[in-house]
């Protein structure tokens, strides 16, 4: 796939961060909420200006991409830590387990052993379906507790959840979102990644510790154009 993208100053990127933190903070997270970066659909050039804004935790959604980008950002220093926040096939740990630092999207022990294998003590979040919706991914609610043990066991660092909220408007995310939140709790784990550009506020008030956010910084996702 070819993706086309415009060229984003780290001003610009600044600029909406900036705005992006002041909704953190009307929502009451000034103190406790990271933003993680989404370059998902764009170019290298929106990752150099993610860091350069003081945005060094960056996230993709495909392996590939995410593969091309980290060879293409290589020698920057200082240079991204990638999350990878999108569904996750066995075959593709191999691609991008040397570059990525936080693996997002854990849903079942079978990637957790092959990332074990691949980057053993990895630091990993339980991805949990908070939402019906098909296509969305995460591990069930219900077997949450068993996956964490089963990535403990494995050696993993298990730092977090996370999950996609409701698609919708942004109040009916927060059912999945307090239930994600008082999970982690029940688990003893600190971090909850949840909450995007159009729910973040919802998410940041039910306890978010992290956001990932693409739109508000980079604009529009570029279109991707098939080869």
């Amino acid at each position: 796939m070819i993706v086309t993208a415009g060229a984003l100053s780290t001003d610009e990127v600044a600029e909406r961060l900036g705005r992006v933190r002041e909704r953190i903070a009307a929502a009451g997270g000034a103190d406790r909420v990271a933003v993680l970066a989404v370059t998902k659909g764009f170019g290298a050039e929106a990752v150099r200006a993610a860091v350069g804004a003081g945005l060094p935790d960056v996230g993709e959604n495909y392996a590939q991409e995410l593969a091309a980008k980290a060879e293409e950002v290589a020698a920057d220093r200082p240079g991204p830590r990638w999350h990878f926040i999108g569904r996750l096939q066995r075959n593709k740990v191999k691609l991008v387990a040397p570059h990525v630092a936080v693996w997002q999207s854990v849903d079942r022990l079978a990637v957790g052993e092959e990332i074990a294998r691949r980057a053993h003590e990895a630091t990993v979040f339980v991805q949990v379906a908070v939402t019906d919706e098909a296509g969305k991914g995460g591990c069930p609610p219900a077997e949450v507790p068993v996956l964490v043990g089963g990535l403990g066991r494995l050696g993993l660092d298990v730092r977090g959840l996370m999950a996609v909220g409701a698609t919708g408007p942004a109040e009916e995310a927060r059912p999945g979102f307090r239930r994600l939140r008082r999970l982690a709790d029940d688990l003893g784990l600190a971090e909850v990644s949840m909450g995007m550009s159009g729910d973040l506020e919802v998410a940041v008030e039910e306890g978010s510790t992290m956001v990932r956010i693409g739109t508000a910084l980079f604009g529009p996702r570029p279109v991707r154009r098939r080869m």
